[in-house]
């Protein structure tokens, strides 16, 4: 079974920048590389929102809201994918998680991002 874990998320001022990480446990052989992997956030009373995804290949697709200011890409090797987060703002404070697109039904516990001054 695959597991994914987050990392790297923080407090930043508004304009400023994080990078997260996803780490996938489990996937034998080719499997990750095969995986639509996205990014998704929640905020409390929210129902969680896809903010990006990538196929094996690396074709990306973002929301609206995060168009020319997050990046994602992925590391096939490592079994890793991440997030480039510039230019934050407020209404990008949430928890981040990661899994493939369409997700599983389990989730890791998320990285917190918190945007503020």
């Amino acid at each position: 079974q695959i597991e994914f874990v987050e990392s790297g998320g923080d407090l930043v001022q508004p304009g400023g920048s994080l990078r997260l990480s996803c780490a996938a446990s489990g996937a034998s052989g080719d499997i990750f590389k095969v995986l639509i992997m996205g990014w998704y956030r929640q905020t409390p009373g929210k129902q969680r929102e896809l903010v990006a995804t990538i196929t094996g290949r690396g074709t990306t697709n973002l929301a609206n809201s995060v168009k020319g200011r997050f990046t994602i890409s992925r590391d096939n090797a490592e079994n890793t994918m991440y997030l480039e987060m510039n230019s934050l703002q407020d209404e990008d404070t949430a928890v981040y998680y990661c899994n493939k697109s369409p997700p599983f039904t389990s989730w890791g516990q998320g990285t917190q991002v918190t945007v503020s001054s």
